[in-house]
């Protein structure tokens, strides 16, 4: 079991970001139920996630498939929501489907298609539990050239979603995106735009038949939650200012 950090003020901490949530809501003409606040609990162990459930979180999301493999057990009851955030590796795809309950950072129809067939194969060896088993997904957008964030290109994503449609297993829900870290979080806001135009498009393009394919907008982190908010965020994945500071890696 590796060493995780020790969260504090999870209560306060949880209290401040939804009273932020509430304010950005509230500006934007919103309601607060329109919008999943998810506590990124990298990093931190089932503690955390206890605490942070006690104090009314249900949503949590991890970076790595083998993280949270190794403290699922202490979360063991709890009815939570766990997504896949971070950048999957297809030959993780098996593990992710099994564990999660979606998996947020699509960025390939390689990867959609081993998730599609890991959800099929449970449903195969454990019919009475799986018996129509779903695995929703957001597309992953890469919105600005960089070589460190992973992501499909702007002009590929009409493409991905069609081959996501097709796929049996998979709900696909909408997109997410982590745009370049800039110090003012107003700087930020033509990013988160230009994936909820993009979402719209998207909508257009396939319609009505689509269902709920496009209606999340995964966008907005600890620093710039309250602007992607105010752009048409769905779900928000906020972290250090829930649980605390991590450590540089």
């Amino acid at each position: 079991m590796p060493n995780f950090n020790v969260a504090t003020n999870i209560g306060p901490n949880l209290k401040r970001v939804q009273d932020q949530i509430a304010a950005a809501a509230d500006r934007a003409g919103r309601k607060t139920e329109e919008i999943t606040l998810i506590g990124v609990s990298k990093t931190f162990g089932a503690e955390a996630i206890r605490d942070a459930y006690a104090l009314g979180l249900r949503d949590f999301g991890e970076n790595r498939v083998q993280e949270w493999d190794s403290k699922r057990a202490g979360c063991e009851g709890l009815a939570a929501r766990w997504h896949l955030i971070g950048h999957l590796q297809s030959n993780k795809a098996r593990r992710a489907a099994q564990i999660f309950d979606t998996v947020d950072s699509v960025d390939s129809l390689g990867l959609a298609q081993k998730l599609s067939a890991a959800v099929a194969d449970s449903t195969a060896d454990s019919p009475a539990d799986s018996a129509g088993r779903t695995l929703d997904v957001l597309i992953e957008v890469q919105l600005a050239p960089e070589e460190s964030k992973s992501g499909v290109l702007e002009a590929e994503v009409p493409a991905l979603a069609e081959g996501i449609l097709a796929l049996p297993g998979l709900r696909l829900r909408g997109l997410m995106a982590i745009p370049p870290f800039l110090e003012r979080a107003e700087d930020v806001r033509k990013y988160f735009r230009k994936l909820r135009e993009l979402r719209d498009s998207l909508r257009t393009r396939f319609g009505s038949g689509a269902g709920a394919a496009f209606s999340e907008l995964s966008m907005g982190m600890s620093h710039d939650f309250e602007v992607a908010i105010e752009e048409g965020a769905t779900q928000i994945r906020i972290g250090t200012a829930i649980f605390g500071a991590r450590p540089p890696v």
